[in-house]
């Protein structure tokens, strides 16, 4: 695969085969160089829960330390940030046949359940695809997310989901949010 710049991975679709091949080209990441708020967006390749995370206003994550982990960040327009709680978010192929715009409505309808203020994950280093790297492992969901350092501050992720039957992994990006 030709190199790719950071501004072309919001901009182009890749095949799942790319999108590996790039990844497995990145870094490991520590965990303490996770610490800190990361604004997320997906990477394009296909996948069916591509896109559902943006139509829910999905921010991006906070990791305050390895053991306090808020996975779920939102920012609905004209609201503030806040913390999600992934036990509430139907994570089955079924969700990615459910239209974006009713995906929005449905997280303002639920908003003041699906709001938390409890960590929802934790971070520990585990081995994925021959390294070593910081994932992140959802207190109540079958899920990990495994990160790659393409900088100091972007990340690309790739979501491991046990119970989610694809041929495709969901990739995503996090780029460090450095508040004034």
């Amino acid at each position: 695969m030709d190199m790719i710049t950071k501004a072309q991975l919001s901009n182009r679709r890749l095949t799942q085969q790319e999108a590996f091949e790039f990844f497995d080209s990145l870094e490991p990441v520590l965990t303490h160089e996770m610490t800190g708020l990361w604004k997320g967006e997906d990477l394009r390749t296909g996948h069916p829960l591509e896109g559902l995370l943006e139509a829910a206003h999905w921010y991006g994550k906070a990791f305050i330390s390895s053991e306090e982990v808020h996975p779920l960040l939102f920012q609905p327009p004209d609201q503030e940030r806040y913390a999600g709680n992934p036990a509430l978010v139907p994570v089955n192929k079924m969700i990615a046949y459910v239209p974006k715009f009713l995906v929005s409505i449905g997280i303002r309808l639920i908003h003041p359940l699906f709001k938390t203020h409890k960590s929802k994950a934790r971070l520990r280093m585990i081995e994925y695809r021959g390294q070593v790297t910081a994932a992140m492992i959802y207190d109540q969901k079958a899920i990990i997310d495994i990160f790659r350092k393409i900088d100091a501050d972007t990340l690309l992720g790739v979501m491991d989901v046990k119970n989610f039957k694809s041929e495709k992994s969901y990739f995503f990006l996090l780029r460090k949010v450095r508040e004034k």
